[in-house]
């Protein structure tokens, strides 16, 4: 069982930058795809981007495209999410997962273990 730890999470000016972190509690996350997706109360979770198990490959939500980057550092077993350029509406609590599949996907379903969550707010 793979725990997933987020951190990073802040207040920021539309504009502004934030970088989160997700942690592993071990090294076979390497072995999974990486995703991070986004809630806000009332409205369905949001797949955000996701990273391939060797880090070359990376997929985006069209909302996302251009401003956030996903990132991955298998030695230290930790994925990122360099977020630039934040908008009010990136709003969200941010969820780290790790998939059972080995290519980057957006698909939800393909993500075995959750994070808790990091909360973003831009004003």
């Amino acid at each position: 069982h793979v725990q997933l730890v987020e951190s990073g999470g802040g207040s920021v000016q539309a504009g502004g930058s934030l970088r989160l972190s997700c942690a592993a509690s071990d090294y076979t996350i390497r072995r999974y795809c990486m995703g991070w997706f986004r809630q806000t109360p009332g409205k369905e979770r949001e797949a955000v981007a996701s990273i391939n198990t060797a880090g070359v490959s990376t997929e985006y939500a069209d909302s996302v495209k251009g401003r956030f980057t996903i990132s991955r550092d298998n030695n230290i077993n930790t994925v990122y999410l360099q977020m630039n350029s934040l908008k009010p509406e990136d709003t969200a609590m941010y969820y780290c997962a790790a998939g059972g599949s080995w290519a980057a996907t957006l698909a939800a379903h393909e993500y075995t273990y959750w994070g808790q969550g990091t909360q973003v707010t831009v004003s």
